[in-house]
């Protein structure tokens, strides 16, 4: 079965009482057993079942069941928000004094937790370019744990050569995380090009329209939690699901991670049409690039799918096309903030892969809390916009844009 097709027949994981074609929203807190001994089993993780929602509910297993079922994945856990499954997934994997190999070209609050939160926590980050081979090599040790990347970088829109980080990855026996929440996994098959576990904000392009706040954890099955000290006890106890049981039993129920049954539910519905969003998307973002690629008021423009991008070829490679947001720079902040304020169609915010086109300056939003230097080594500029493509006819799109581009 295709995409789609697997989104609207995923098996139920329980048969409903009334046989209804969509899971209920079971919106409570805690479950009723038939007796003292049924419920201590269900707490030991002798038998499966929900005792409280904070740790499992059945309307969010089943949109966990339904994602693992698409993506052929061994375990998913869905969590409250993008940066949730990015936290719980690092505190899960990691102690003090490991090391992780990543990039400073990373989404702003992903970068803050990497360089705040987790270096806090006595995890050392190694910051290197990401798409340079030989200081991904160099930047290994013994305590290096984790390689982290975006499959597209957010707003900088890079992209690294997947295979060579699998490589890398494998040939060291570390465990290769994607966040891959500008190319979920209807643009990209996270688990054929070796990547171990799958991070996304559901948020974005799952929910449809940005209904909700939703994260996912994918473990696609492909590492050997055997060969991983921090997991010994779990891998004992449940072999290959040691990182998810672990994330269930311990990290993802301590911290209260938990999403909400009504936003499972907004999510489940979200993949359905997932694929009918992103075939619009895809063919929107394409001729709105073209289009700015011609205005002699635009400096440049950034997007991957565009021929004369670097890179392009790996856009072609790995990606169904190369997600819904491009950047493109006009002379100077005064310039980009008055081409915002004579928008009419698209909205001013922050979201990105809304059914509607939303547009943000980076630099002086999302990075606020930087420096003008730091802001400079991300590959920032104060005339950069980021526009986040939607599902609106093309030609209004593009009319809109015109308009606001005869203001300057």
């Amino acid at each position: 079965m295709r995409y789609t097709t697997r989104a609207l027949h995923a098996p139920y994981p329980k048969k409903d009482t009334h046989n209804s074609l969509r899971m209920p929203i079971y919106q409570n807190a805690a479950f009723d057993f038939d007796s003292a001994e049924e419920l201590e089993e269900v707490f030991t993780g002798k038998k499966p079942g929900h005792a409280y929602s904070r740790a499992s509910n059945p309307t969010i297993e089943e949109l966990e069941s339904k994602v693992k079922f698409i993506t052929n994945a061994t375990g998913v856990v869905a969590t409250s928000s993008g940066m949730s499954a990015i936290s719980n997934t690092f505190l899960a994997l990691l102690k003090s004094g490991d090391n992780i190999i990543t990039t400073n070209k990373l989404f702003g609050h992903t970068l803050s937790f990497f360089q705040t939160t987790l270096v806090d926590f006595g995890v050392e980050v190694r910051f290197i370019d990401i798409t340079n081979e030989n200081e991904i090599k160099n930047a290994i040790d013994e305590k290096t744990k984790i390689i982290f990347f975006e499959t597209i970088s957010n707003p900088e829109l890079i992209i690294p050569d997947i295979k060579i980080l699998s490589r890398i990855s494998k040939d060291n026996n570390l465990i290769l995380i994607a966040d891959t929440t500008m190319t979920p996994f209807y643009l990209f098959d996270s688990k054929k090009h070796g990547v171990n576990i799958d991070l996304l904000s559901a948020t974005k392009y799952i929910s449809g329209g940005g209904t909700v706040i939703g994260g996912l954890i994918i473990d696609n099955g492909n590492f050997n939690w055997k060969t991983y000290p921090h997991l010994d006890k779990f891998y004992k106890l449940a072999n290959q699901n040691a990182f998810i049981v672990k994330l269930k039993k311990q990290t993802f129920r301590n911290m209260g991670a938990c999403l909400t049954a009504q936003s499972a539910y907004m999510l489940s519905l979200g993949l359905e049409t997932l694929a009918l969003r992103s075939d619009r998307t895809a063919s929107n973002i394409i001729n709105l690039a073209n289009f700015l690629n011609t205005n002699p008021k635009i400096k440049s423009v950034n997007y991957p799918m565009l021929e004369n991008n670097k890179f392009n070829h790996l856009a072609k490679e790995y990606f169904l096309f190369a997600g819904a947001v491009l950047t493109f720079d006009l002379k100077n902040k005064e310039e980009a903030y008055k081409f915002m304020n004579n928008l009419k169609l698209i909205r001013r915010s922050t979201n990105i892969q809304d059914n509607k086109s939303l547009i943000i300056a980076p630099y002086h939003t999302i990075y606020a809390e930087y420096t003008d230097e730091q802001k400079f080594s991300f590959g920032l500029r104060e005339g950069t916009l980021r526009l986040s493509v939607g599902i609106e006819d093309i030609d209004d799109l593009i009319e809109d844009v015109t308009l606001a581009l005869a203001k300057i």
